[in-house]
């Protein structure tokens, strides 16, 4: 993937030996960012969603690519333990996970 490809992270800013799954890129290339009521992160709003998250959470490595319209539930890439997971954001650091999902796919079938 290029660097800021969509919108996305730029390779530097990800982790090291992280790539995007192919199924996340094709839903952004698609145009499907609005997944009410989820929305797929992207630009700067991504950016700074994902600096908040490493200061609130700094034992956790978590790589959010979307969010709720409505609370802040957040979808995160489990950098660390593979998957996807939802958090809370802003809630108390080990009280934050709501959901695991084996991967994004699994995670987008649940949130129809």
């Amino acid at each position: 993937m290029e660097t800021g490809k969509s919108g996305l992270l730029a390779i530097d800013d990800l982790p090291e030996g992280f790539e995007y799954p192919d199924e996340f890129i094709r839903v952004v290339e698609l145009g499907l960012t609005n997944l009410e009521p989820w929305w797929i992160f992207d630009g700067d709003l991504l950016r700074r969603r994902t600096r908040g998250l490493r200061e609130r959470y700094p034992d956790r490595k978590l790589l959010p690519f979307a969010r709720r319209q409505d609370h802040d539930d957040v979808a995160c890439r489990d950098v660390d333990h593979g998957g996807a997971v939802v958090i809370h954001d802003f809630d108390n650091a080990g009280r934050e996970q709501r959901a695991r999902f084996e991967d994004f796919n699994s995670w987008l079938r649940a949130s129809r």
